[in-house]
């Protein structure tokens, strides 16, 4: 290994011997094992998780720089090197893979390293002069990363929740407006993919929005067990090697620099040992995916065609569908919604499986909780924003289309079941199968309604709400 610029080494000891560091490189010794131990993914973790641990460190600096525990010009170091990070400095440095070594200790002493030499360098000294900024006695001073890791996870994901949270109120009230928008349309409903009595698009649409609705309140309500911190619990919870007042301090400068309504666990034990909050989260994601798909999947029905499908909506043509037949267009926004809910469920299942692999103080577990969660979050929002921008908002009714199929469904058959009895419609719907001879048709030819009666009978509004129709056959 070697400085990809100067081609110089700097040596570095832990206690499994010394070690070749790349000149330049602000990380360290325990660091460049992680690289060569892990080649895995060629993934990092995500910016905002390593960021919320940035934070931790800040946080943690100052409060044991006013308690007496660190001192000031170390302690002030680390600040003002926290704070150029946070500010996109130094963002190459973090290299360690996600698969990695149990827990995150891995990518903790990159972090911690790399606050260290920016320290180093900033008092005047060379990368690598621990004795001057020391990554493991200084910027990690009264932590562990059994609390820092679980805590940053809370951190990262609460933020990043809340573009998503916001980006799927959006997309609900986009679909709100569409109800309202295209509530006088009828068209045909369906059940088990055949006709079945008609519906307004409006209350089909109102069905999507309140299912997505309460979808994302279940999001909102799952993340609030994250904001209870385990910060301060040290190694295993019991607070070892951090001052009394440590844990409550630093929650309430954390609040601070990063912007969120956190507090201390009422037991750090379990925020240690339980990644139950994050299994909520991820399963309330879960279902919305399933909702999701499940929409995307009607509307890419209802866009079937144009001449050989349901043809009932539009959708904005965003780019080309082939490369080989013209003309083609598909319903690319709604494919994508699907791969990206595909993925979150199997972010899921992994989630759940890493959680109730924890054993006693710790879950090892959490740098794949973290990576799936995080991943699952970020791509739900970016995918929540173009669904709603580049199908939802444009897409528009075949009107005509709608009230055709509509009114040559079977389904229509079942307001007769109050005139003429359930056993009579069932034979004008054979009827119509075998003859290819519409509803309407087959009741004027056998003289069960007349053509009055059936204009009446047939109103496509009334069809759509609730009532009994009764008329004189």
């Amino acid at each position: 290994m070697s400085d990809k610029k100067t081609g110089r080494f700097r040596v570095e000891k832990d206690y499994l011997g010394e070690m070749k560091v790349p000149a330049e490189a602000y990380y360290g010794v325990q660091t460049a094992r992680a690289i060569e131990n892990f080649p895995i993914s060629g993934q990092t973790s995500q910016p905002v998780f390593t960021m919320a641990m940035v934070s931790i460190k800040k946080a943690a600096a100052m409060v044991n720089v006013e308690l007496g525990c660190l001192d000031s010009k170390i302690g002030n170091m680390i600040i003002l090197a926290c704070d150029r990070l946070l500010n996109g400095e130094f963002q190459d440095q973090f290299l360690v893979d996600v698969y990695q070594a149990g827990a995150g200790t891995s990518h903790h002493m990159n972090v911690n390293e790399i606050i260290a030499n920016i320290g180093i360098e900033m008092l005047g000294g060379i990368k690598g002069e621990y004795s001057i900024v020391h990554p493991n006695d200084h910027v990690n001073y009264g932590q562990s990363t059994n609390d820092v890791y679980p805590t940053a996870m809370r951190i990262a994901a609460l933020q990043l929740s809340k573009k998503l949270i916001k980006n799927l109120h959006a997309l609900v009230e986009t679909l709100k407006q569409k109800a309202k928008s295209l509530d006088s349309v009828v068209k045909a409903g369906r059940t088990h993919l055949h006709d079945a009595v008609p519906i307004r698009v409006g209350q089909e649409f109102s069905g999507y929005t309140d299912s997505l609705l309460k979808a994302t309140r279940g999001i909102e309500r799952a993340s609030e067990s994250l904001k209870e911190l385990g910060i301060g619990g040290s190694a295993v919870g019991t607070g070892i090697n951090t001052h009394p007042e440590y844990a409550g301090r630093v929650i309430e400068k954390l609040r601070k620099i990063v912007n969120l309504d956190i507090k201390e666990s009422k037991n750090r034990f379990e925020a240690m040992q339980s990644n139950a909050p994050f299994v909520e989260l991820s399963g309330a994601m879960r279902t919305l995916a399933v909702e999701l798909i499940r929409i995307a999947n009607d509307i890419r029905l209802m866009n079937s065609g144009p001449n050989t499908g349901f043809a009932e909506i539009d959708l904005p043509a965003v780019q080309p569908g082939s490369s080989i037949m013209p003309g083609k267009v598909n319903p690319v926004i709604p494919e994508m919604m699907n791969m990206v809910c595909f993925s979150i469920m199997g972010n899921d299942l992994s989630i759940a499986l890493a959680a109730q692999a924890g054993q006693f103080e710790l879950n090892v577990m959490m740098p794949l909780i973290q990576y799936k969660l995080l991943d699952s979050i970020f791509i739900l929002a970016n995918a929540a924003k173009i669904f709603n921008e580049k199908c939802v908002s444009g897409l528009t009714v075949n009107e005509k289309k709608c009230q055709d199929y509509a009114m040559r469904s079977l389904g229509i058959a079942t307001v007769l079941n109050p005139i003429i009895g359930y056993s009579k419609a069932s034979e004008v719907v054979k009827e119509s199968i075998s003859t290819d001879k519409s509803v309407r048709e087959i009741i004027l030819e056998n003289g069960f309604l007349s053509q009055e009666q059936l204009d009446q009978v047939l109103s496509p509004v009334s069809m759509t709400e609730p009532g009994i129709r009764k008329v004189g056959v």
